[in-house]
């Protein structure tokens, strides 16, 4: 561990949590922010929050205050490329990126974690139960999971033309800054402050993301081969998906046939929806969220 990363939130300070930069591999570190309450309940499980493509670890500061206040322990990272991590060209790949995830949890000294991943983090946390079970007490879903977009786009370069994200490189922070309060007017500031958090401001005043386009790409590419749903039947850990109703009609009709699939085809799993939300439905209500996500770790399904 290394405690140089007290200079990297210069702009948006953290409170009551702890960043460090961990190596969970040979030349691999990632950063992380651990919040740990004065005194846990023995009973509940630590908790990794794990972001979407793009995002950022900070996208979790109001889910992990509230865990905190019911003293759960949480440990939100930036994934490889991301944020303040490393940036290495290759390993973006859904077994690379889950075996990072296990690295962590042997530096941590944590046996078993409740996974929480939104979007493509969702695909992940799943993939992870899949792929390691042992070290997985549950997975939980946040408008992710079951993407599929091998299923939604033809070839790669459809895909790829569709989705590949705006140039953002050069835009002034405080006209970004304006533009994410005045679309998500509704949101908390640590969910503000996460958004924003997606973007290095450089010495100009301008911002760029984090997450460079050819590394983006690389993970958008595994995303359009990716199909948990083949996975499903052989996952025995318990799944929760916290889907978003975005009131687009015909989207949320597609994701409530993906969701009920899911929910016939796993042998344990569930779902709790969050109707109206937005996809960052983890920034945009984090004490809502929170308590679903306790709740169901002291019900026993994710135990």
């Amino acid at each position: 561990m290394t405690g140089d990363d007290a200079l990297l939130d210069e702009h948006y300070p953290l409170v009551g949590a702890r960043a460090e930069r961990i190596e969970v591999a040979e030349g691999l570190r990632l950063r992380i922010i651990d919040r740990r309450p004065e005194r846990t309940d023995g009973s509940l499980p630590a908790v990794l929050l794990i972001h979407g493509l793009a995002s950022n670890a900070r996208m979790w500061d109001g889910v992990g205050t509230c865990l905190v206040r019911q003293n759960v322990r949480s440990i939100a990272v930036d994934l490889r490329g991301h944020g303040r991590s490393d940036k290495p060209d290759d390993g973006y790949d859904f077994d690379s990126v889950v075996s990072d995830l296990v690295g962590l949890l042997d530096r941590l000294d944590i046996e078993r974690a409740v996974f929480v991943g939104q979007s493509w983090g969702g695909n992940v946390v799943v993939h992870a139960a899949h792929r390691r079970p042992q070290r997985v007490v549950g997975a939980v879903a946040v408008d992710g999971g079951m993407i599929e977009l091998g299923r939604t786009f033809n070839s790669w370069d459809d895909c790829a033309a569709a989705l590949r994200p705006p140039n953002l490189v050069g835009t002034r922070h405080g006209r970004m800054e304006a533009a994410m309060r005045s679309m998500n007017a509704d949101w908390p500031e640590s969910g503000i402050v996460g958004a924003l958090s997606n973007f290095e401001v450089v010495g100009d005043g301008t911002i760029r993301p984090w997450l460079t386009l050819d590394r983006h790409m690389q993970i958008l590419r595994e995303l359009w081969s990716h199909q948990p749903s083949e996975m499903f039947a052989d996952i025995e850990r318990p799944i929760l998906f916290v889907p978003a109703d975005s009131g687009d009609v015909a989207w949320t009709r597609n994701k409530e046939m993906a969701v009920d699939h899911a929910l016939r085809t796993l042998p344990n799993a569930r779902a709790h929806w969050f109707r109206p939300a937005h996809h960052d439905l983890h920034a945009q209500h984090p004490e809502r969220f929170a308590e679903v996500l306790v709740s169901n770790m002291k019900n026993g399904f994710l135990a």
